[in-house]
């Protein structure tokens, strides 16, 4: 068991260390605090390792991780030990995805598991992995990983995946999604709570599945072509229409934010025509995205020659849109594109397929 760590300060401690009456002998029993990580490589693997060495154990499968001995974060502890255990970069150390309070060996000993996300690991990353005698590294598709993994862990695992797919934290009690929990509720379960009214106000809003939304432009020129941009961050060199994400935290609307967005990517700053469309796009296991395009006019010489982008930008003819976009996105462009010149809409679409 870890020692304890008597506090040298008593800023923002409880009333019984602040008052200066902590002694080792009257403190209760603290609960252990373990780091671990979900080690995610490019295809969406997850690392599952395998302990042999351990004769109390015998063979036992596990998540990288470590207890945490020192003053020190738990995601510090665990970059730590994810750089000497595993040759792993303390640098891909990501976001923590779930917290659970482990009970399993209540009431002698309880865990505090701070569940992390590492990577996605690229290939070379993968190749240079390093394990210690008797254990061995496997990459398993995650409905295998679980099935593999002992509870509570797979548990965590599960709820951690949503978590990272959705944005969001999972708050658990020895493996149990708590009612609440902004991630990894089941969908029934959610349903039962909410019919029941079984939830607070806050509870409710943390617990609901989340929508991003999006405002983008259609600009055209006299040949009725459309005017893409290429972001600098794909790799796949993709192009999109100019426009962004909505900071509706700070009280912003969709027609405010594609203004924004053209003046940040294009250095144009243009009224904006109609809304020709508002596209809402499933994406399981992440957020949906709803998506708000607005007509940006038509592009004179003049404009097109003021145009700053340093990612690249073209104006793409319809029959060139297959080539240069992805396919929702080109459905999404050619359904704007003729409510521009029919002057219709706006549309309801849905992956750019008008929705009926």
């Amino acid at each position: 068991m870890p020692p304890r760590h008597t506090p040298t300060g008593t800023q923002g401690l409880p009333g019984a260390i602040a008052a200066g009456s902590f002694t080792a002998e009257a403190a209760p029993p603290l609960p252990l605090v373990q780091a671990s990580g979900l080690v995610l490589d490019t295809r969406d693997r997850v690392l599952v390792l395998t302990r042999t060495n351990s004769p109390s154990l015998g063979v036992h499968r596990e998540l990288p991780g470590t207890l945490i001995t020192h003053v020190e974060s738990p995601g510090q502890g665990l970059a730590r030990a994810l750089e000497k255990d595993l040759g792993v970069d303390s640098h891909r150390l990501g976001r923590l995805l779930a917290v659970d309070c482990d009970l399993w060996n209540a009431p002698s000993l309880a865990f505090i598991v701070h569940l992390y996300l590492v990577g996605p690991l690229g290939e070379d990353e993968v190749a240079a992995l390093t394990v210690a005698e008797g254990v061995t590294a496997s990459w398993q598709a995650p409905e295998v990983a679980t099935g593999m993994l002992p509870e509570p862990e797979a548990a965590r695992v599960r709820a951690a995946l949503t978590a990272f797919h959705t944005g969001a934290i999972a708050h658990l009690v020895t493996g149990r999604v708590q009612p609440g929990s902004p991630a990894g509720l089941p969908s029934d379960l959610r349903a039962r709570l909410e019919q029941d009214r079984a939830l607070d106000a806050a509870s409710h809003r943390a617990m609901r599945p989340k929508v991003l939304a999006d405002a983008e432009v259609l600009f055209t020129d006299s040949a009725r072509g459309a005017l893409l941009v290429r972001p600098a961050h794909r790799e796949d060199g993709r192009f999109r229409l100019p426009g962004g994400g909505i900071d509706s935290d700070l009280g912003e609307g969709p027609r405010e934010a594609a203004r924004r967005r053209v003046r940040a990517e294009l250095g144009l700053d243009l009224p904006l025509g109609r809304l020709l469309a508002v596209d809402w796009e499933n994406l399981t296991p992440f957020p949906t995205r709803t998506r708000y395009v607005f007509h940006g006019g038509t592009l004179s010489e003049h404009d097109l020659a003021r145009i700053r982008l340093s990612a690249g930008w073209r104006m793409a003819a319809p029959d060139e849109l297959p080539s240069l976009v992805a396919e929702p996105v080109r459905r999404r462009i050619e359904a704007c594109l003729t409510a521009v010149h029919q002057h219709t809409g706006p549309l309801e679409l849905r992956c750019g397929t008008a929705w009926l």
